[in-house]
This record gives C-alpha cells, structure tokens and sequence, in this order.
C-alpha cells in the first residue's frame, strides 16, 4: 500500500512538472561540465593533472575562489578579467561552456532517456568538444581521449542496440575502427612518402577510428567526405585571409568531430538527401 502510494505521488509530481524544467537541469548541468572540459582543455596538452592544484590564474597564480568560478556568470561579473591582477581572462571558457551546455540540451532532445543521453553526450559529444578545442591550439589529439574513446564506443555500441542486434552493431563498430583508422593512415602514409613531409597526424587517425567505433562503418564513409569538404571550404578562407601558403598548418581534427556531430543528429537524413539526387 505505501509503495503504490509512493508511485501515485511520483507520478503526479511528474505530471505537474513544467516542460522545460528538464531542459533547464540539463542545460546548467551542461554548463558545469563544459567548466570541467575547460580544465581538462588547459592541462592534458601539458600532462598535467585535472584534479590538483586548484584552478588560479594563469598569469599571477592565484587561486580562484568558488563564486569566481560559476560558469560563464562569473566570467560576465568580472567582465572577462582575473579579480585578483584584472589580466584578461580568455573568451574560450565561456564559450566552451556554453558550447557544452547546448550539446547537453541537443543531445536530450534528440536522447531523452537517461542512458542513452548519457553516453552520448559524456563519452562522445564532451570528449569531441575538448578534442576540438585541444587541437586547435596545439595540434595534437590527446590519446587520453582517442585511445580511451575506440573502447568506450566499442562497449556502447551493444547497449545502445536493440536486443537481437548487440552482436551485429559491436562488429559494425570493429569495422568502423579499422575502415576509418586504416584508411587515414593509408592517407597519411602515401602523403608522407611523395611529400616527404607529414601531412596527416597519429591522432586523426586514432580520432576516426573513435568515431567509427561510436557510429559504425556506414558513418566513416559519410565523416570522411564531410570533413573533407568542411576542411577545404574554411582552409581556403583562413589561408586567404591571413596570406599564408598551402603549407599552413590547419588542424583536421575539428573538421572530424564536426562531421562526426553532424553524423549523430542529422546523418540518415544528409545521406538520403545526397542519394535522391542519383535515385
């Protein structure tokens, strides 16, 4: 009796919660973890631990006290500079943050039970947002994201799956590995011997072979010609707007989290829409 009466109350506390209650959690949750991704951006580049010391301030060390580290709102109370020296404070962790935030509520949109949000968006969306933002300063892909994310997408794949299929979608995630890893190598490889040069890193191709494990073979296909295209369009442009020659270095790793996104959300619909055109 008291059980069903806990039930009863349960469910009608959920039927008079507001609608976007649920959007506002996640949304705020969004926001902590892109605080985190922030840290996790800043010190993996340099080996250096994500727990220990305190956040402080870049430029004169100072640790940053709880109320100056609510994100993005602390970032606008102190207009963009440390409290302590008043040295600027860069504009990428509130965008991070806010980046996040909004991958959270897409991915509760398109996921809304909790499991499936959740590996979503902390083993696949959160880890591409860093990797993107890591590789656009550094030029590296961290294989504490890449290497950690082939096996995690690998384990997902069958929990994600519908019963009767876990088998077929954990090979579809083998062969995403090595279709997308094997054939940025291959790139990579025959570039490096006519060119004498590198032109691909180990870490696109650790981070394709992420992907392909996630989102299956049919998805590699599909991430390849869009990041391709992606990569081509916005290196033209930053090539011709800051002079530089085709030798500038342009990072391909955000291109293949961008498509790798893309894939995710709207990948059925872009490949059925670019197949009518030869149907």
């Amino acid at each position: 009796m008291i059980e069903q009466r806990a039930r009863f109350v349960y469910k009608q506390r959920m039927d008079t919660t507001p609608l976007w209650f649920p959007y506002l959690l996640v949304g705020l949750f969004g926001l902590c973890i892109g605080s985190f991704l922030n840290v996790c951006i800043v010190r993996i580049p340099h080996d250096q631990s994500i727990h220990r010391p305190r956040s402080h301030c870049p430029q004169c060390r100072a640790p940053i006290r709880w109320f100056d580290n609510i994100p993005v709102f602390s970032f606008l109370l102190l207009w963009g500079r440390c409290r302590q020296c008043r040295a600027p404070i860069s504009w990428r962790y509130p965008l991070v943050e806010l980046l996040t935030a909004a991958a959270a509520l897409a991915v509760f949109f398109k996921f809304p039970e909790p499991l499936p949000w959740a590996i979503w968006f902390f083993l696949f969306i959160a880890p591409l947002i860093a990797i993107t933002f890591i590789d656009l300063e550094h030029l590296i892909i961290p294989d504490a994201f890449s290497l950690s994310g082939i096996i995690l997408g690998l384990a997902a794949r069958p929990i994600l799956a519908v019963e009767g299929q876990r088998l077929d979608a954990l090979l579809d995630g083998l062969i995403g590995v090595v279709v997308g890893g094997g054939f940025l190598w291959l790139v990579a490889a025959v570039y490096e011997r006519l060119r004498k040069q590198e032109g691909l890193g180990g870490g696109d191709v650790k981070l394709i072979a992420m992907l392909g494990a996630f989102l299956g073979w049919k998805a590699v296909l599909f991430i390849l010609l869009m990041s391709s295209l992606l990569g081509s369009l916005v290196g033209v442009v930053v090539i011709a707007i800051l002079r530089k020659g085709l030798r500038f270095a342009i990072p391909f790793g955000p291109f293949l989290a961008v498509a790798g996104i893309l894939y995710l959300f709207f990948g059925e619909t872009l490949v059925t829409w670019y197949l009518s055109f030869y149907v």
